[in-house]
Order: structure tokens, then C-alpha cells, then sequence
């Protein structure tokens, strides 16, 4: 494995994560033998407004039952077990950290739905997936930890059918000054390889892609951080949250966060794109 490859296995690595999760759910009161995904949505969600963008993105590239999807930094799982229940998809979820695919396989299990999902731990550079498998791809928050965003993208293309859909919500890079770190998907700039618009829009339309939908959700994103640091600062962490993944860091990821927003160091996107 590469050396940044190995940085994100170290930055997203929680041992025994599901053993904190379950532990996390017995306490709000859930039968952890009999879960269902809105249960985990405080948790296994992990990207800028949790379900509620998951679910808009789902509706912008018209999921429904008839679809196979590729989710590429499926992390614990949350998104492609939604997808599965809501929308009747079957759901490949791909991730390079070791520990999320395991958790993703107990989780889903939990959750009754091992039928219509799955996982496989692997790089997103060279997808182990036949030309043309998939009626879509699906990322949220994946890109900002990959520096090859050409080769990325074209992985996507080639494994999506002609006709088919990408879907993304990501975070871009922003008008004004660097990150501040340490932030969700890094703790220095080392792994950290974010975009400008621009640039996304150019290297999409060299993969092959045809943009349908460009949608800038920058200030709904700044509102929900700011609705979630001062829940943190009155309440503290809930049982079951974030910061079962980042640890003690989170509190100042989730201030950090909010002032990248703010300042206009970083911007949030959802794309919606069709092969042809």
C-alpha cells in the first residue's frame, strides 16, 4: 500500500468501532439484534448533513428499485444501507479502510439487509469491477482524500453503464485561504486533495460525463455545522455521534469546519452527471 493510502487507513481506523457503536445504541434504548438504519443514522452517515443530503441526492439522480449502485467510500455503511431500504436498490458499497468494511458487514447484518448489500474493502483508483456493471455510481465525501482525480473519475466512468448515473456530493475547494486543520477527512494536509469547481467541472467532462445537475449546498452545509456546534457546546457529545469515529478531535473538527465555511475556504457540491 502507498503512503498516503496507509495515512487515511491510520486518520479513519478505530478499533473495534462496532463494539463502541452497539455499546452507543444500548444506551439510547435499541435492541442491537433488531436495528433498522435510522437507528445508525447519527453515526454511520459520515458526511456533511448525514441523511438529509443522502436522500437529496437520491431523489436528484431518480434512484428506484430496478438499479444496481456502486458506492465508492461507503465507510460504515449508512449510505448504501438508506439506499437499499428507501429506494429498493442493491447496493455495492467499495472503501480503503479495513476496519469500515468490517463494521459495514456487522451493521448491515444488524439491520437485516445482507441481501441486497455488500462490501469489499479496495482502492478507488483501480475498482475491482468488470467495464459497464453498474446503473450508478455514488461518492459522498470520498474525493477530498484521493489526489488522482483523473484517474478517479475515469474508474468511475468506465464502471458505470452507458446511460447510467454519477452521483456526488463533495467538498470543493474553496475561494479564499487554505483549510484549517484538522477537519472530518484530515487532521494535516498531507491527505488532503481538494478541488476547485472548475477544475471538477473539466476533469469530469474529459472522463466522459455529460453534467445534468450542478447544485451549490455551501450555506446549508455552514448551517448545519453551526446548528451542530452549539448543540456540542451546550450539550456535549451524544451517546451515539460522530465522534465515536474521530475521538477527542471532533469538537474542534466540527469549529474548524465551520469556519472553512464561513471564511470560504471550502464549498459544498452535489453533481449529478450521466454517461452517454
Amino acid at each position: 500500500m502507498n503512503p498516503v493510502n496507509e495515512s487515511i487507513q491510520r486518520h479513519y481506523t478505530t478499533p473495534r468501532l462496532d463494539d463502541h457503536i452497539l455499546a452507543a445504541l444500548e444506551k439510547t434504548g435499541k435492541d442491537i439484534t433488531r436495528l433498522i438504519p435510522e437507528d445508525l443514522a447519527p453515526v454511520d452517515e459520515f458526511h456533511i448533513r448525514g441523511r438529509e443530503a443522502t436522500l437529496e441526492l437520491a431523489n436528484a439522480a431518480g434512484l428506484d428499485a430496478t438499479q444496481s449502485v456502486l458506492d465508492v467510500g461507503s465507510g460504515l455503511g449508512g449510505t448504501s444501507r438508506c439506499l437499499a431500504e428507501r429506494f429498493g436498490c442493491r447496493v455495492l458499497g467499495i472503501d480503503l479502510t479495513d476496519e469500515y468494511c468490517r463494521v459495514a458487514e456487522e451493521l448491515t447484518k444488524r439491520t437485516g439487509l445482507s441481501e441486497r448489500v455488500g462490501y469489499r474493502q479496495g482502492d478507488a483508483l483501480d475498482l475491482p469491477f468488470a467495464d459497464a456493471s453498474f446503473d450508478v455510481v455514488w461518492s459522498e465525501h470520498a474525493a477530498m482524500n484521493i489526489p488522482d482525480k483523473a484517474r478517479l473519475y475515469s474508474e468511475m466512468f468506465r464502471v458505470l453503464k452507458p446511460g447510467g448515473t454519477l452521483a456526488l456530493h463533495d467538498i470543493l475547494m474553496g475561494s479564499s485561504a487554505s483549510v484549517v486543520y484538522p477537519v472530518p477527512w484530515a487532521r494535516t494536509p498531507d491527505i488532503s486533495f481538494l478541488v476547485a469547481p472548475d477544475e471538477l467541472r473539466r476533469i469530469l467532462d474529459e472522463a466522459g460525463f455529460r453534467i445534468t445537475d450542478w447544485s451549490d449546498t455551501t450555506e446549508a452545509a455552514l448551517a448545519w455545522f453551526t446548528a451542530l456546534a452549539e448543540k456540542l457546546r451546550q450539550q456535549g457529545p451524544p451517546p451515539l455521534g460522530y465522534h465515536l469515529l474521530m475521538g477527542a478531535d471532533f469538537p474542534a473538527m466540527v469549529q474548524n469546519q465551520r469556519q472553512n465555511l464561513e471564511e470560504g475556504r471550502i464549498a459544498l457540491i452535489q453533481v449529478i452527471a450521466t454517461k452517454e
